[in-house]
């Protein structure tokens, strides 16, 4: 049987703590009692905290722990898991540079790290995602990628997977991550009952979806946000790198290196950004058809936008209405 450490900390999702412990407890467990077979837990799962002591979650609830990380005695786990911070982020790695110190010192033989959401931002501050792909929610992709530039960000990615480290994306991640480290220690089989038990949609693979172009104005240069603020009023014209270089009394080298500082973009591809975040709105918020939204954000070419509107959402126009229409 394997051991999994869940790591708490005051200010944590406690979903993204009780979730993933349910998954793992459950696994070889609810298939079998469904079949009226006997039962046979594939994982055991504790609580750790910095003394043993209970954390407080974002919520308000408090979670018993059932010892300390810090506890040398204590026998190592196969999977140690980071899980989401709910509190202001930078509050909550200051308030545990211990938990940090401790991360940085992560023996990778034979266990696996693993963080859900935000919770990578405890694993990029210990170090130990320089060099690697790592995901995070969507919308701190940007904060994360500017306080982290070493680490390999794919904030699209709704699972990512680098040598002894996985990251999971935002929110309710967690599920995807569970059931990816259900296969990789239990086998195939044992995933795929489990997501069938939890009725989980084991074929999720991106964030991009759900993500929301308001995280690209996260960041402090004045100049780009006046920019942002005018593409937003034209995005559906057609915007020469020139003119935007003239608009900003930039040269236009000078414009690409600040944008893509601020944004993580380039004009261009923020410019697409905006054109797909309004189509979006079209798709979930009106019957209107395709090709009509297509024309009104500036595209004439439905082939050619259906193709970039995939590249960014991971759907094409048709499935993103049909699951995101209301």
């Amino acid at each position: 049987m394997h051991t999994v450490s869940v790591i708490g900390f005051d200010g944590a999702l406690a979903s993204a703590i009780t979730g993933i412990i349910d998954l793992f407890r459950l696994a070889g467990v609810t298939w079998a009692r469904i079949h009226g077979e006997p039962p046979e837990p594939l994982f055991r799962t504790r609580l750790l905290t910095t003394n043993g002591d209970p954390c407080r979650c974002i919520n308000g609830i408090t979670l018993l722990a059932d010892g300390s990380w810090n506890d040398r005695g204590l026998p190592p786990a196969d999977i140690i898991i980071v899980p989401t911070i709910g509190a202001p982020i930078i509050d909550v790695l200051t308030h545990n540079r211990q938990l940090v110190d401790w991360l940085s010192r992560h023996d990778s033989s034979p266990r696996l790290l693993a963080s859900n959401c935000t919770g990578a931002f405890l694993l990029a501050e210990a170090g130990l995602l320089n060099g690697r792909e790592a995901t995070t929610h969507w919308g701190f992709s940007n904060q994360f990628s500017q306080r982290y530039p070493e680490v390999i960000c794919r904030p699209e990615k709704l699972v990512t997977v680098d040598g002894d480290i996985a990251c999971a994306g935002g929110g309710m991640a967690w599920w995807d991550l569970g059931v990816y480290l259900v296969e990789r220690y239990a086998g195939p089989d044992a995933s795929r009952q489990l997501a069938k038990a939890f009725v989980i949609d084991a074929g999720r693979t991106s964030q991009a979806p759900y993500s929301a172009l308001q995280a690209k104005r996260y960041h402090a240069d004045a100049t780009v946000l006046q920019l942002q603020d005018w593409l937003d009023r034209h995005f559906t014209q057609t915007i020469a790198l020139s003119e935007l270089a003239r608009l900003a009394g930039l040269s236009e080298r000078s414009l690409l290196r600040r944008f893509k500082a601020a944004t993580g973009d380039t004009p261009n591809t923020y410019l697409q950004l905006l054109r797909v975040e309004h189509a979006r709105h079209h798709l979930e918020t009106s019957r209107r058809p395709i090709d009509e939204i297509i024309n009104t954000v500036g595209y004439e070419d439905v082939s050619s936008f259906s193709r970039l509107f995939r590249k960014h959402t991971g759907l094409p126009p048709g499935a993103y209405r049909s699951r995101f229409g209301r």
